[in-house]
């Protein structure tokens, strides 16, 4: 059961290759429909992996997989009325590789095994690569070649740290599967010098495919030239599984009693991403690059929140679930801004609001959630987090957190003000299809109602994944 939520794409993603490009089209939907009941009779009834120690059902895995599933529905009704306005020269590839992308990354959430989790994440990266090379022009092919490049040495790193790991088991002669669940209950028997060595590569290697800074350089470039459901993806599903190898990784640690030099190591780099962001936002002429950095700057609030620990850890995983919803919200709304104006640069539109209004409420809702206003989620995450950096006594930390958030926030604002109210250069009529709003209607009430209604299975399933890591909650 376990298994085959991550085979059923897999299957459909090869048959969408040699399948007529509509049927393509219709398979993407159909696939999201069997992946999300899946996925919820793999909520309800947890059960065992049929590969056990290699696959395993995981709170934080259910999480990340939930939102996948949901997410990769929701973009591929997106993705249809999209496809039907671009005319892609190869659309069973993109389908193709769509379809692979989820199997991928819903492998990633129930691997169990430290090398299989590995070997997950390194397919996303294969799987995903295409997508960003879609369109098939130089700077595409640019952005493709960075993102195999860098992602691959930093996958490269994360082997060299989970080689350590072993090399841990080995020392200290505990004879246990390598496995997350097994290695968790044994951590303090484990030589913690080899096991800080081994979290060390660990970090460097998912957090280059997670988008923390300085290892962050392939990101705005391949959010920016993929297609907007690709992008959505990337952004919002993607850097979530870099997220659950160091969050696993980071469980051992903890477990160990060295929380302390992990959760030091993961509040420097959040820091060092939040700043990059910052940097620069302020002067991103293009929108889609604008989201990328604002990624960067989501992914730096979720490592410093967990970094810090305790109820920071439960402002991380809010900010984690909020962000992937709004997140690809607001790509979808991109893609939308593209095809009405036909440029990515903020000084070729304007004046959204009254020309794709429609767009405009979507567009215009997601940058205030993604910003942190309230009541949307980041705005509780973020309140956990600062919270939880002055019970810990880092308040030098908590300064430079708030004081880097509202410069973000005000170089976004500057853009999104030109994007929806700035006089329009002259441009054609757009019709704005239910197919391409309706998706971030629902991601973005969807983000809303979990602000006030969080469903009894799934706050449980957040405070399971929290306490993993000390967070101490009930």
């Amino acid at each position: 059961m376990v298994e085959i939520v991550f085979l059923t794409p897999f299957i459909t993603g090869l048959l969408a290759f040699v399948l007529p490009r509509t049927m393509g089209r219709q398979l993407l939907v159909v696939t999201g429909v069997v992946h999300l009941i899946l996925s919820l009779l793999l909520w309800k009834n947890r059960p065992d992996a049929i590969f056990a120690g290699y696959f395993a059902v995981t709170p934080e895995g259910l999480l990340s997989l939930l939102v996948i599933s949901l997410l990769f529905f929701l973009i591929s009704i997106y993705t249809i009325t999209y496809l039907k306005l671009n005319n892609l020269k190869a659309e069973n590839v993109f389908t193709g590789f769509m379809l692979l992308f989820l199997s991928t990354m819903t492998m990633v959430t129930l691997s169990d095994h430290i090398m299989v989790l590995w070997i997950a994440i390194e397919a996303t990266t294969l799987a995903s690569a295409p997508l960003i090379y879609t369109h098939r022009s130089g700077a595409s092919l640019e952005a493709t070649w960075k993102y195999v490049l860098i992602c691959s040495v930093g996958i490269a790193m994360a082997l060299l740290g989970s080689l350590f790991l072993t090399l841990a088991m080995d020392l200290a002669k505990v004879d246990v599967p390598m496995s997350f669940s097994a290695l968790t209950p044994v951590a303090e028997l484990l030589d913690p010098v080899w096991l800080k060595a081994g979290f060390v590569f660990i970090l460097v290697g998912y957090g280059t495919k997670m988008g923390l800074a300085p290892m962050h350089t392939w990101l705005p470039d391949a959010h920016s030239e993929a297609p907007s459901p690709a992008s959505a993806l990337l952004s919002g599903v993607l850097l979530n599984c870099a997220y659950l190898g160091i969050f696993k990784t980071n469980k051992i640690m903890v477990a160990a009693g060295l929380g302390d030099f992990s959760g030091t190591i993961l509040m420097t780099f959040g820091l060092i991403s939040i700043l990059a962001a910052a940097t620069f936002i302020l002067k991103q002429n293009e929108y889609k690059r604008m989201l990328a950095y604002s990624s960067i700057e989501n992914m730096g609030i979720i490592a410093f929140g967990t970094g810090i620990g305790g109820i920071g850890v439960y402002g991380a995983v809010i900010c984690m679930i909020h962000h992937s919803l709004i997140k690809s919200s607001l790509f979808l709304s991109s893609g939308n801004i593209l095809l009405g104006y036909g440029h990515r640069l903020i000084t070729d539109t304007g004046n959204l609001a009254g020309r794709m209004p429609k767009t405009f409420v979507a567009f215009f809702a997601g940058f205030a959630a993604i910003s942190g206003f309230p009541p949307f989620g980041i705005f509780i995450g973020e309140l956990f987090i600062i919270v939880g950096a002055f019970k810990a006594g880092h308040y030098a930390a908590a300064g430079i957190f708030i004081a880097s958030l509202c410069v973000i926030f005000a170089g976004f604002a500057n853009q999104v003000m030109k994007i929806c109210f700035n006089d329009a250069p002259g441009t054609t009529p757009f019709a704005e299809k239910a197919g391409l709003v309706w998706p971030q209607y629902i991601l973005l009430l969807t983000s809303l109602i979990l602000c006030f209604f969080i469903p009894d299975a799934l706050y449980q399933t957040i405070v399971d994944a929290v306490n993993a890591i000390g967070g101490g909650l009930q």
